[in-house]
């Protein structure tokens, strides 16, 4: 599990920082540009590292389904082999297809003016601004986005049919109440994740929707990562134990 978390971790921290920079750069100076270059890379770089969080994300499902139903064959199943060529799989997969987005985005033409209504590169609002036929790039964003991103959450869907289904017939209390506290951290990272990406890439490119997947893309990019870390950490008794005394503190000292 902690190998995984070190790649999800490792990809929430390369997405925060593809977009971080050049946000506190625009919000520092009185000159808000990116060059042509600078914005193609970061939209590559967000494309891919998005199926690559997805794909982490879902072999962590599949990781867990292995250690609460087949827990004999885990060893096995689970070995460092395996586990090394998962999350190189999604790492090969997503920069695969970002590629592929990001030279179909640059067959457009861009005859300006160039005012990306957003914070960042991404394919929403670039297609707004180009000129040429967009249905090509249309249809491939949410051919690309819908099928992975409903591969992947069916994939977690039927991983956790099969884990629910396991715990509830466990008859300790205690190790249903493990269980059940192993899955949780990873099912409220899922439930960020894909809700924010669906809000945002499941609709039509247009000038209105760009406005309103702005404050998604404020969780998915920022929020996100930075709520990770804590949402992992407290299934750790010692991290709970001190985020409780810290309270216990702060309330006496008032």
């Amino acid at each position: 599990m902690y190998f995984f978390l070190s790649h999800l971790s490792f990809v929430d921290l390369c997405y925060a920082t593809n977009v971080m920079p050049q946000v506190l750069v625009n919000l520092l100076s009185k000159r808000k540009t990116i060059s042509f270059l600078g914005c193609f890379i970061q939209f590559d770089f967000f494309i891919s590292l998005g199926l690559t969080d997805s794909y982490m994300l879902t072999a962590m499902a599949y990781d867990r389904y292995m250690a609460i139903c087949k827990p004999l064959l885990y060893g096995i199943r689970m070995s460092r082999g395996v586990c090394l060529s998962l999350v190189a799989a999604s790492y090969i997969y997503g920069f695969a297809k970002g590629l592929t987005q990001t030279i179909l985005m640059l067959r457009l033409s861009f005859c300006g003016p160039n005012e990306i209504n957003h914070f960042y590169c991404a394919d929403p609002p670039l297609l707004v601004l180009a000129c040429s036929d967009t249905y090509v790039n249309e249809t491939a964003m949410f051919v690309v986005a819908g099928s992975n991103l409903m591969f992947s959450l069916t994939i977690i869907l039927i991983s956790y049919i099969f884990i629910c289904t396991s715990i509830l017939q466990m008859r300790s209390p205690e190790g249903r109440h493990k269980a059940f506290s192993t899955c949780g951290s990873h099912l409220t990272v899922v439930t960020m994740f894909y809700g924010t990406l669906f809000w945002m890439y499941l609709r039509s490119p247009s000038v209105a929707s760009v406005e309103q997947t702005k404050i998604a893309a404020v969780f998915y990019i920022f929020l996100s990562p930075m709520l990770n870390p804590l949402i992992y950490s407290l299934r750790n008794k010692d991290v709970k134990r001190a985020i409780r005394r810290v309270i216990q503190e702060k309330l006496f000292v008032n």
